[in-house]
Formats: C-alpha cells, sequence, structure tokens
C-alpha cells in the first residue's frame, strides 16, 4: 500500500468517524461514484531498473566495475500531516459548538447548567483528563475549577508549567445528574461514558499531546476499559491509541487523603511524565513530599 494511498484511507476513516461522532448514519453516494468504486485498481508499473553502463574491455577480474548511481530512499510522510493553526483551531471551535448543542442523554441535559467542553492550549504537549464535572464546573462551563481543579493547578504549577500551557478535559461533557440530592457526585455511568467519549477522542485527535494522564480510576475505565484499582495502575505507563498514558490519583483523592505518602505517590507519577516530555526537574522538585 503506497503512503498516498494510506494517508487518504486514514483521513477518509476519520472523516467517517467524525460524521458518526454526529450521529450522521447514512452518507448519500452517486451511482457514477458506486460504479467508479467498483472498478478494480489501476495496475501500477513498475519503475524500469537503471542500465550499468557496458564494461570496458579487458579482464572483469582486474577492472573495477563502475557503480551505479542510485537514486535517495524517499523520507516517509508521516502518518497525520500537521495541521495549520488556523485549520486546527477551526476545526477545535467546530467541535465546542457540537458538544455544547449535544442532547444525546435528555437527563443530563434538562439536569445541567453548562456543558464542560475542555480548556487550555489546542497544541498541548500534556493533556490532563478527569471523570466529569462537579457543581462548580457546571456553574462555570470550564473543567476543575473547584477545590480539586485549585489542587490540579498547584500540581502543574510545580512541574514548572501552567493551565495555560496544557489542556484539561473530562471524559463526560455534562455533570451527572444527582435527582433529589442538593450536593454531591455521583460516576458516570457506562452508557454515558459510552456516548460523550467520542467527543474526547475528537480532542484528542486534533490536540495529538505527547503525553495523557488520567486522574482517577473512572478516566482511566473511560479511556482504557480497564477497571482495575488506580493503586494499581498508577504509576505504569500505559498507551491510548499509541499515545503514552500515565494513571494517577484524582486531585479529589488527595483532598479526601492528606497522607503525604500519597502525595508522594502522585508526584512519582508527574516526574515520570516531565521525564518523558523532557522537563528541567531539579532537585527540588525530586524531593517533594519526601519525609525530612
Amino acid at each position: 500500500m503506497s503512503d498516498g494511498y494510506r494517508q487518504l484511507l486514514e483521513a477518509t476513516i476519520q472523516h467517517l468517524e467524525g460524521l458518526k461522532a454526529r450521529g450522521i448514519r447514512h452518507i448519500p453516494v452517486e451511482p457514477t461514484t458506486l460504479r467508479a468504486l467498483a472498478q478494480p485498481p489501476p495496475k501500477t508499473v513498475a519503475p524500469q531498473k537503471a542500465m550499468a553502463p557496458p564494461k570496458p574491455p579487458g579482464n572483469p577480474a582486474t577492472v573495477p566495475a563502475t557503480p551505479v548511481p542510485t537514486a535517495p530512499s524517499p523520507v516517509p510522510s508521516p502518518t497525520h500531516p500537521p495541521q495549520a493553526a488556523a485549520e486546527k483551531a477551526a476545526a477545535m471551535a467546530a467541535l465546542r459548538e457540537r458538544a455544547l448543542a449535544c442532547t444525546r442523554c435528555p437527563h443530563l441535559v434538562t439536569a445541567r447548567t453548562n456543558v464542560v467542553f475542555g480548556v487550555g492550549n489546542i497544541n498541548a504537549q500534556l493533556l490532563f483528563v478527569g471523570e466529569a464535572p462537579g457543581a462548580d464546573e457546571d456553574q462555570q462551563g470550564e473543567p476543575f475549577v473547584g477545590a480539586a481543579g485549585q489542587l490540579l493547578t498547584k500540581i502543574i504549577s510545580a512541574t514548572g508549567l501552567s493551565r495555560a500551557d496544557v489542556y484539561i478535559a473530562n471524559i463526560l461533557k455534562c455533570r451527572p445528574d444527582t435527582p433529589g440530592q442538593t450536593a454531591g457526585n455521583r460516576k458516570p455511568t457506562p452508557a454515558e461514558m459510552a456516548t460523550c467519549i467520542p467527543y474526547l477522542h475528537e480532542q484528542i485527535d486534533l490536540i495529538r499531546p505527547q503525553v495523557i494522564v488520567a486522574l482517577g480510576a473512572t478516566a482511566v475505565e473511560g479511556l482504557l476499559g480497564k477497571t482495575a484499582g488506580i493503586s494499581k495502575l498508577r504509576g505504569h505507563w500505559q498507551t491510548y491509541r499509541g499515545t503514552p498514558l500515565m494513571p494517577t490519583y484524582h486531585p479529589a483523592y488527595l483532598l479526601r487523603n492528606q497522607a503525604m505518602s500519597e502525595k508522594r505517590n502522585v508526584w512519582e507519577d508527574l516526574l515520570q511524565v516531565m521525564e518523558k516530555l523532557a522537563l528541567p526537574i531539579s532537585e527540588k522538585q525530586r524531593n517533594y513530599f519526601l519525609k525530612v
């Protein structure tokens, strides 16, 4: 399969996946197009090998052969060619508009105040993925702005980055409804996650981060389908669609458990992320949350 054909095929698949995520199930195709697709592909003619120049007369054992110049090997094209900045921003804006208008989960639509799409640098090397919006996020329309979000901001700052440098999103774009409750949160259901996660897939495909950090067991389950305890998964690299993924505890867990050992566990996970991104790490940073 040629590079050009492979790129065209991947672009077509991505386009169809985007249409599917928008709820489009049927695409009209002209009869002439169908007939053209039914035709066998054209045969490719193998390039002729360059002919060596005639050997000079004499003993072939004593006359050195003249080397035949060969064309340099072509540089393979990247699987995902980089997008122009304006094109990428427009695609993310269009995706945001679709998410803000989403009504696929009627029970969440009636309960939500805002759709919490995501925030940050769309060219970020680092992407944080959480579970779902809470009450503060639902009110403000931005992920991780409550107490857990303030702690996440401190964690990001400790790495030498800022919220403006990274991208932050959730598995679910709407706050899970809590009928009969005035406070508290609940875990998204598998059906809710399956319905909403195509938006996150598209965000990741547009951002193309070098590393993803999954915050908590629900984020790991939504991205990887793994339901093993987060305490077993944290600190061990996973792979999400070819991108390195680091599972770690959700900041809300650290608010409930103030043990220095748990803070150190999360920081060790972030140190691995920093090393993966080739970020500078000072001796002071390496010693955070270690007992004196």
